[in-house]
């Protein structure tokens, strides 16, 4: 029997931000949404594609002069190619010297990730740390994550996942069974926001939080909203999440600051970044950070969650 592929991106080690102790994490490629904030434009298409990193090129001309299909070639200081071709993959990881001109997503194995989270382990300690599967969307390939977390806790490896919830809930009821931790975004309550800036409705998240929620109710859930300006930075909006969560158990609530730090990637994909020169000021993002403990961090402390409000 063939082994189950996947197509992924990135594998980061030793990552501290993506769920409890030190973690292995495993970027998934595919998405199906399109937030304008999104910080990992790449993670996007669900395919391999081009990328050129401008400063570390050399400027030596080995892509525009090598027979690949996708024809690389320079105007006005900016390279240009066509849609990326199969075949071109592996040459092009050849040809280009300083790896400016890249490839972004290749497709592996679960014994092959699995390998590689083995050798991560003994970081993980006595501090629940383990691997998290991210994108991407993980719920987009759902028989590779299902089959990765399996491996990993046949391992005796903590699972968790970051997830917008935006998937089958067949898939995400099988997926959930197979995590410690479930770290999941929920951007706004309002559904004509959600479609304008991601450009799919809330609903099927919503429902898939609250099936979640009630078919696994000792799971620990961390809701994670990032504070967008124009979208969701007002109390109302933030208020609304808190008051759709705060009956659920063992779910912890946490508000992420926007940031820029995507901006130059989209460069990369020769994309204009879609939140232009909009900025989250310091003092909002507190007032809001404030706000959310007083209105449901602070409840949640009592059952036991850790405060981590970082301001």
């Amino acid at each position: 029997m063939n082994e189950t592929k996947g197509l992924i991106f990135n594998i980061q080690r030793f990552s501290v931000h993506d769920g409890p102790g030190i973690r292995t994490v495993v970027f998934e490629k595919g998405c199906p949404l399109r937030c304008k904030w999104c910080a990992n434009p790449e993670s996007q298409i669900p395919s391999p594609q081009l990328a050129w990193t401008k400063n570390k090129c050399i400027g030596c001309g080995e892509c525009s002069r090598a027979s690949l299909k996708c024809s690389p070639y320079f105007s006005e200081d900016e390279l240009y190619w066509d849609s990326l071709d199969d075949g071109d993959a592996a040459a092009i990881d050849k040809v280009c010297p300083s790896k400016a001109l890249h490839v972004i997503g290749y497709e592996t194995t679960v014994s092959e990730v699995i390998k590689q989270i083995d050798r991560d382990s003994i970081f993980y300690g006595d501090e629940e740390g383990g691997l998290t599967i991210s994108g991407g969307e993980p719920l987009m390939q759902p028989k590779f994550t299902y089959q990765l977390l399996r491996e990993a806790k046949k391992n005796g490896i903590n699972t968790a996942i970051e997830t917008t919830g935006f998937g089958t809930a067949a898939d995400f009821i099988k997926i959930a069974g197979k995590l410690d931790y479930l770290l999941m975004d929920i951007k706004t309550l309002d559904d004509n926001m959600h479609k304008k800036v991601t450009g799919v409705s809330n609903e099927v998240i919503l429902d898939n939080f609250n099936t979640i929620s009630r078919a696994y109710p000792d799971l620990p859930i961390q809701v994670r909203t990032p504070v967008i300006p124009g979208v969701n930075d007002t109390e109302e909006a933030i208020g609304s999440i808190a008051d759709f969560i705060r009956c659920k158990n063992n779910v912890r609530y946490e508000l992420l600051k926007y940031h820029r730090l995507g901006e130059s990637k989209y460069a990369s994909l020769h994309r204009m970044y879609p939140m232009g020169d909009v900025e989250l000021s310091e003092e909002t993002f507190r007032r809001l950070k404030q706000f959310e403990f007083n209105n449901i961090s602070s409840q949640l402390e009592d059952e036991g969650w850790q405060k981590g409000l970082g301001i």
